[in-house]
């Protein structure tokens, strides 16, 4: 099991670094705001949601669970990363975006979560 985490946490690891980076290129010329991370973690969240409401309801296995939200996702999102980008942006005094790129991480990443988490609600599952 732990063999089947580790691959697809470098599954996530690699998506991480791919859509980061395509999204930061397109980001990035039109604001310093970390978008790619902010994408992540806020698309992360809403999957691992997803995940866990399958769980919950009989339609995804334990083991996949492990694998997909444990290794995925774990690997998919970054909270090391975001610590260091909202820091560098304390650092070069841009105290707007850092307080705007926290609130809307945290706020839009639990509302992804609990989005993914209640997915049948908006579907009529």
């Amino acid at each position: 099991m732990t063999v089947m985490i580790g691959i697809a946490g470098s599954i996530g690891a690699i998506c991480r670094y791919t859509l980061g980076a395509l999204v930061n290129k397109i980001g990035r010329s039109l604001s310093p705001f970390p978008i790619g991370t902010w994408f992540l973690n806020i698309s992360g969240a809403f999957l691992l949601g997803l995940c866990a409401y399958l769980l919950q309801a009989g339609i995804m296995t334990e083991t996949i669970w492990l694998i997909v939200g444990v290794g995925f996702c774990g690997a998919y999102t970054t909270f090391s990363t975001f610590g260091t980008e909202t820091i560098t942006l304390l650092t070069k005094h841009r105290f707007g975006l850092a307080l705007l790129y926290v609130l809307t991480s945290v706020v839009l990443s639990l509302l992804a979560a609990w989005i993914g988490l209640n997915i049948s609600r908006f579907l009529s599952i």
